[in-house]
Order: structure tokens, then sequence, then C-alpha cells
């Protein structure tokens, strides 16, 4: 996963904007890993987090074509080790009465939660970073998985971890 890198491109909330962005790396045969979207707390903008394959072209190539586009407001490049990153999976398994112990072990350990209870199946709902999310499949896939849909990364920069320094001030006590 070296090769990728993942973008946060603040956009206008507009109708098309998420289609011209799509359309530029389709025309420029750039490939896109991952494209999540929604509106930020401000409902003038949307986030587009994308996790690009820069094997396909440059990173600043990238980025450059981008910000040719009109409704572009920001670009910033998340590094993963400068940033939290989160995906949410949802996923029907096949959960026979004798698994389903076993099945719900997992979902406890992973941190999911169960949102959907059949006859022979259940609905997992899981949210974390993206190696976690393979880890709880590939332990759930013996018991056979059915359905499987996942939204692909959001990402934002870690915070500062630093306290600001406190200035002493001299002065009388009471």
């Amino acid at each position: 996963m070296a090769s990728h890198h993942i973008l946060s491109v603040l956009v206008e909330n507009r109708a098309g904007v998420l289609a011209r962005v799509a359309g530029l790396f389709s025309q420029r045969g750039y490939n896109i890993y991952s494209l999540a979207v929604a509106p930020t707390d401000d409902d003038r903008f949307s986030r587009i987090t994308i996790v690009v394959d820069v094997e396909s072209s440059p990173l600043e190539q990238i980025t450059k074509q981008l910000f040719k586009l009109v409704n572009v407001v920001k670009i910033t490049e998340l590094h993963p080790d400068e940033s939290v990153e989160r995906e949410l999976m949802l996923l029907t398994i096949k959960a026979e009465p004798g698994a389903r112990g076993q099945i719900m072990e997992l979902v406890q350990v992973f941190e999911g939660r169960i949102v959907g209870v059949g006859h022979d199946q259940v609905t997992v709902m899981l949210a974390g970073t993206p190696a976690k999310l393979d880890d709880f499949e590939e332990l759930l896939r013996p018991y056979g998985i059915d359905e499987l849909q996942r939204t692909g990364r959001v990402a934002l920069p870690k915070l500062e971890r630093q306290a600001p320094k406190l200035r002493t001030v001299k002065g009388k006590v009471s």
C-alpha cells in the first residue's frame, strides 16, 4: 500500500462537482483506490477523500490537474503517519446456530456491532482502519460471507499532541 496517497479535497457543494473530479481521473487514466464524499460542517462545502495510486501518475501531476477544476477550494495530502483514517464495513455472514457464538465473539473482539439477525445469517457493522477491516473480513471468510460493502476511507490530519507552553507570570501572591 506504499504506492497510495490520501488526498483530502475540499470542494464547493454543488451538483456535478464529484462527476467532474471523477471524470478528471478517468480522462487521465489515474487509478482511484478509494473515494468517499460528504458535506462538511459548512453546507457550502463537501470533502472528497481520494486514495490514489501514484504508480499510475505522479502525485504532483494529480494535484495540479485537480486545482484546475473551478470548484476545488483546497487540496491536502494526508500522510498515513500524520492522519487518522477510518472506513466502515457492512457484511452479511452465514451464521448457523452452532457458529453464532464464535461469530458474536469475533464481532465483540473487533468492537463491531450486529445490526441484523436472520434465521441463518447476521449482518455486522464495523468501523476502523482499513487493516482492521481486512483482518476482520479474513477471519469471517471461513463462515461464508454472503454480502460485503465498504465505504472507502475517510481521513483527517492528526491533532497536535503537545500542550501549548504556559508562560510564568511573576507577581504578588495574596
